[in-house]
């Protein structure tokens, strides 16, 4: 498997950057971030998703969406919505959510 970042698209395009803290034992959620992920991938004008965490705990993953539409159909897609409560419930000590309109965008890869 080789570890590829998401590949830049075709400005103008969103980004949705969620970046947060998880509590000590997140039971359930690895289980929930793989359901987010094949939803997410079904929803028309999504491009991409990319995620790290840090030694510390720190997570930031991003989503990239081809518009604010794309970004609404998401919002309101019920499981997520359940996520997102659970999340707040059980999952984080914090988080925070941006949304970014990419105005440039370009990649490289090594031949």
């Amino acid at each position: 498997m080789s570890i590829k970042p998401v590949a830049g698209h075709e400005p103008p395009y969103y980004a949705v950057v969620f970046t947060s803290v998880p509590t000590e034992r997140p039971e359930g959620y690895g289980e929930t971030a793989e359901r987010m992920k094949e939803l997410v991938a079904g929803v028309p004008g999504f491009l991409g998703y990319e995620s790290a965490r840090t030694p510390g705990g720190l997570g930031i993953s991003v989503g990239y969406f081809r518009d604010e539409e794309a970004i609404a159909t998401w919002q309101r897609n019920l499981e997520h919505q359940a996520a997102q409560k659970r999340g707040r419930a059980e999952w984080y000590e914090s988080y925070s959510v941006h949304v970014a309109k990419v105005e440039r965008s370009y990649d490289f890869e090594r031949e």
